[in-house]
Formats: C-alpha cells, structure tokens, sequence
C-alpha cells in the first residue's frame, strides 16, 4: 500500500478484502449479535469479539465510524494544544486499533507518537496487526498489541496520549471508574470516546469529573472545566462525524447511503496548558433567511442561543459555514 495514502484512505483499503472469503449470511449474524450486544447489556466477564468473524464483522461494521469520531476528537485537542506533539500513545481497549489509526493520521511521520494497543480479546489484536501491517503507514506498522484485561487491575507505563474510545460501556461502574483513574494518572492528555446517547454521555459527564478531580483541564468539548450546565436528564452533549460508506460497509451494515452520521460524546483533558475554545456550536446550526441560529456552550459555563445576521459581516458567512462541534467564533 502507498505509504502517501493517508490513514483514513488506507484504513478503507485495508478493509476492502476483509470479508472476503467469509460466507455473507456468516459476517451477517456475528454483525447482528455484536449490534444486539453494543445496544444492549453487554456482558463484562467476557471479551465481545469471540473470533476471527466476529473481528471481522466488527472492524468492517465500526473501525470506519470509531477512526471518524476518535479523528473529530483528537482535531479538537490540536486546536487547544496546536504545538503539542505525542512521543507515546496507548490505545486502552483498542481492539483492531481504530482510535489508533486516528492518531496516526493526526501526527503523521516523523511527528506520529509510538502506539501500544491493549486490549483483552486476542483475536481483535491478532486482525488490528494484521491491519496495520497492510497499513503502509510506519507509525501503524511499528505499533505493539498487548493482551491485557480492562479492569480495575489495569496498570500502563506514564506517557504522552492515551485513548479510549467506545470501552466504558463494556465495563463495570467500578472498572470504569478505575481505567480513566489510570489513564488520567499516567497520562498527559486523555482522549475519550463514547456512544452519542444519553447513556453514553452520562459515562463521559462522570469520566470528565473523575479527569478534573485527578487535576487534568478540559481541552475540549468544552470551553471550560467547570461544572457541566446541561441539566441532568434534561438534554445530553453530543456530535456528529460523517463517515463515507465504501461497498463492503454497506453491505454489512445493510444500507445503501453512501454515508451514515455517527453520533458521539467525547471528553479532552490535559495536564498542560491549553487554549480551549471560548465557545462550541452544541447542535447543528439553523439557517434561516438572512440569519444564522447557533445554539453554544459558552466559556463562562452557561448555555446561550446565538443569532448571527448579515449585520454581523465576515462572521455571519463563518456562521453559514459552522458546523455542528466547531468552535466559535472560529480561530
């Protein structure tokens, strides 16, 4: 594979052959049983991804959607931290190293961060070397995959970056609790990702307090460390990432658009100095005739609906051109 391709044009080109081989009706019922899993009561005392076709299913069915939402995550740190560079990586929960495959795009080589995945289901670790090593990108090629259970026994060796991305649902409350204790004690920024839902921002609103209270500041999504306004129960903090739909995507995932929105909730911190945004456009913005409505969590911890009209000059075409999860006013 060129190795000029970028992470996210190579990620599609190493799935593209991944199911070949695996009988359709096979890839389409372990597809079936994971959704069933991640939408439901997933079991914790065992791995989710039991074998080669149900790694295979997975990394076809979410690697695309978990690299878009781990992308848009990590976008926001470098616009907080733009000359903060990684020399280290670990990828808690990595799986077939999606949020890996992230990162590689976000600092490419020679500036890409040396990359551990950990992660307790070996099979998922067996298909994301296969992965990297079909990359053609050095930093992917290079990265080590340990088998490790994600649990309140988890220990990693201090570094620079750390992601975990769509694992706390996995886990108990007291595992939870104790892998972003871990990350945040180890770690100079943590990164992490969970499902756009309600229940998946709960995870996120209790993992970045548990991040405040170890001393890290919130880099992004929000433009402060304080309390979050949103009232419990009341609404939820969430974005969208657009994730473009290759023929094999489709097929397993049984669509026919040629891409899908995934929504998620996601949480920066750091123990460095950061510039946050002073403001973030929480939902995507309504334009009407002459006027741009843009709904914002605000640096002074409060939620406000903003109208930006022509009056308003070069910011009402910024406001046309806002998307959902950018800040605001733009840099």
């Amino acid at each position: 594979m060129n190795v000029s391709l970028s992470a996210s044009e190579a990620l599609r080109g190493a799935l593209a052959g991944l199911l070949d081989g695996l009988p359709p009706t096979q890839a389409a019922q372990a597809t079936g049983r994971l959704i069933a899993n991640y939408r439901g009561t997933t079991p914790t005392d065992a791995p989710v991804l039991r074998d080669r076709s149900d790694v295979a299913a997975y990394a076809a069915y979410r690697m695309p959607a978990t690299f878009e939402a781990v992308r848009a995550a990590l976008a926001a740190l470098r616009d907080a931290a733009p000359e903060w560079v990684p020399g280290t990586h670990t990828d808690i929960g990595g799986g077939t190293g999606a949020a890996s495959w992230a990162v590689a795009e976000a600092w490419e080589q020679p500036e890409a961060p040396r990359t551990t995945v950990l992660d307790w289901a070996e099979p998922a670790l067996a298909l994301g070397r296969e992965l990297a090593a079909a990359s053609g990108i050095p930093s992917l090629r290079a990265a080590t995959w340990h088998r490790s259970r994600i649990s309140a026994a988890l220990r990693i060796e201090s570094g620079d970056l750390v992601t975990i991305s769509y694992v706390l649902k996995e886990l108990t409350e007291q595992d939870r609790t104790a892998v972003v204790t871990e990350a945040a004690r180890a770690a100079q920024a943590v990164v992490i990702v969970e499902p756009g839902t309600p229940d998946g921002y709960e995870r996120i609103v209790a993992a970045r307090d548990r991040l405040v209270a170890a001393g890290l500041r919130i880099a992004a999504p929000c433009p402060h460390s304080g309390a979050c306004p949103i009232e419990p129960g009341a609404d939820w903090c969430h974005f969208a990432a657009r994730v473009s739909r290759s023929s094999l995507h489709r097929q397993v995932k049984g669509g026919s658009l040629a891409y899908e929105d995934e929504k998620f909730s996601y949480v920066v911190a750091t123990r460095f100095p950061v510039t946050p945004a002073p403001a973030r456009v929480t939902r995507k913005p309504q334009i009407r005739k002459g006027q741009v409505l843009l709904e914002l969590c605000t640096e002074d911890d409060a939620l406000r609906r903003e109208t930006v009209t022509k009056r308003h000059g070069p910011l009402y075409k910024a406001a046309r051109d806002a998307a959902w999860g950018d800040q605001w006013p733009p840099r």
